[in-house]
């Protein structure tokens, strides 16, 4: 095989991408990828065994963060950027070597590599297959993925001024741990725990962080249709990209939509006061490959969800910055002090022709843990009058396969006296469909982004507390969760550290989970898949 990757849901076969990456990675990208990883977990070694103090390294915690989000499906397909990584996380770690001193270490500290070819060599003998043991490898894997998802939100957590050292500390400790070959089955599936753990803590930290800065999300209602401006679309998950992007296009007559992931923007208080921050366009991210054509502005993507582009005139018109990255796209860095340029998307989006229509009306939203708590007393009533009977969390992923129609028609077939909470782009599946309310509570509540799936956690907590139960999973709340990429995979850990079972989870469980693997989470938490909407529906309301 030319490559091996397995990290996402619609991994090849299931088991793994060995030619091409379904997301449309090549094999350099793959390869250069893994060995990005690799020289993370040298770094971590030697912070561990050299008892470095994290909070003396605070530009060396950074560049990890970015390394793994990096290296996240659908978020980097620059070979170029990745290599340039490498090369810089090569020398953070070569200076690091240089304070400590230890009697043996792993070759992941040591390993020295020049040219492409050489880091592609490297790669081949380093990547996911090298963990000869298939339970010790998945659990590896698991570990690992979750730190990518934590990244991520750390890093959006930083971009706004919020740290945590602890985090730090435990991601040097998890990808330590990952070259470990003394550790059991048993130890990793404690660490495996502990990642949920940080999950949480991570996904707390970035709550405050957004809330803090631009305010509690509050019930919106959003429009999907469009005017008659130039435009710059903005994709991904990063909210100071976004405020940057809106300062900069105040007064100019260039209109920014969100796209995906950024809707729930929308939310927050601190941005309605953009009168050029128009709506949403279009739905979930593999959607784009259309939609993109119809916009005809510029885009920006601040994180992942990027589709390789089929048409070379929508390829001129995407644009990168953060953790993303795509060959031949320009890619915008942010100055010493944080600050970016987007004077050139502005520029390019007053040549172009303002976008088409593609849907009209309007979406609810806004339903995040501030906004559902303050209608606690109106939801407990509710609940005890037997108007809501259940509560679904079908947060996560949306995707490109058919088997996600799955979610679509459950929310349709879901009784009227249920209700759907849900985060992440997994919602484009039902957000439109009208489900109508219950006592003037929408039967859709959309807390916001991916990692707002931290909000659905705190709603669960809370309604655990005013039932006075003495577990959450006495909750009438039932998890039916659809997962793509790592994000995901730190939700899912993160509900698991905090005693959620019986979560359901599809299209299909992870190709990186080996049966051992599995079995233990079918065992231990009650994981699992999905079947057809009329047998799950019935398995869920009895």
């Amino acid at each position: 095989m030319s490559m091996f990757c397995y990290q996402c849901q619609e991994t090849a076969k299931g088991t793994g991408c060995e030619i091409k990456g379904v997301c449309g990675k090549n094999e350099e990208v793959a390869k250069l990828q893994d060995l990005l990883i690799y020289v993370t977990k040298g770094i971590s070694e030697l912070v561990v065994k050299g008892k470095i103090d994290v909070s003396g390294i605070m530009e060396t915690n950074r560049e990890i963060l970015t390394s793994l989000f990096m290296t996240i499906t659908n978020a980097n397909f620059d070979e170029n950027a990745i290599e340039k990584q490498i090369i810089k996380m090569i020398h953070v770690r070569d200076d690091l070597g240089k304070k400590v001193s230890l009697d043996v270490c792993h070759d992941s500290v040591s390993f020295e590599v020049g040219s492409r070819v050489q880091m592609l060599e490297k790669a081949s003998q380093v990547g996911v297959l090298a963990t000869e043991n298939e339970d010790v490898r998945s659990l590896r894997e698991l570990i690992i993925y979750g730190l990518k998802g934590m990244a991520a939100y750390a890093e959006h957590a930083y971009n706004i001024g919020k740290e945590d050292i602890s985090i730090y500390s435990f991601v040097y400790e998890a990808l330590s741990a990952t070259l470990d070959d003394t550790l059991s089955a048993n130890d990793l599936v404690a660490l495996t725990l502990k990642t949920g753990e940080y999950g949480v803590k991570t996904m707390a930290l970035l709550d405050e962080a957004n809330t803090s800065k631009y305010g509690n999300p509050e019930i919106t209602s959003v429009n999907i249709g469009v005017r008659n401006n130039p435009a710059i679309l903005i994709s991904g998950h990063d909210l100071t990209d976004l405020e940057q992007l809106l300062e900069q296009t105040k007064g100019t007559g260039v209109d920014v939509y969100t796209h995906g992931e950024m809707l729930p923007a929308h939310y927050y208080p601190a941005f309605k006061k953009y009168e050029n921050f128009v709506g949403n366009y279009g739905n979930a991210w593999w959607k784009q490959v259309g939609e993109f054509e119809t916009f005809h502005g510029p885009i920006l993507f601040t994180t992942n969800c990027i589709v390789p582009p089929k048409s070379e005139e929508v390829q001129k018109r995407i644009f990168t910055t953060g953790a993303s990255g795509f060959p031949g796209c320009p890619h915008i860095i942010a100055d010493e002090k944080g600050k970016k340029d987007f004077s050139e998307l502005i520029a390019m989006a007053k040549t172009l022709s303002a976008p088409e229509e593609i849907e009209t009306g309007s979406i609810v939203g806004g339903f995040a843990h501030n906004q559902v708590i303050a209608l606690a007393d109106k939801v407990v009533e509710a609940v005890k009058t037997g108007a809501i009977k259940k509560f679904f969390v079908m947060a996560g992923c949306d995707g490109r396969m058919k088997s996600r129609e799955y979610y679509t028609e459950f929310a349709k077939s879901l009784p009227g006296d249920t209700v759907i909470l849900t985060a992440g782009c997994a919602k484009f599946r039902y957000n439109k469909l009208g489900l109508g309310d219950i006592g003037g509570i929408p039967r859709v509540l959309d807390a916001g982004q991916c990692n707002d799936s931290y909000s659905l956690a705190v709603i669960a907590l809370k309604l655990k507390e005013v039932f006075e139960l003495e577990d959450i999973n006495d909750l009438p709340i039932e998890f039916n969760i659809a997962w793509y990429e790592q994000k995901a995979v730190i939700v899912l850990l993160a509900l698991l550290y905090l005693g959620v079972k019986n979560i359901h989870l599809g299209p299909t469980l992870p190709g990186f989970l080996s049966p051992n693997v599995a079995k233990v989470l079918i065992d231990t938490f009650g994981i699992a898949g999905i079947g057809t909407v009329e047998d799950d529906i019935k398995l869920f309301m009895a």
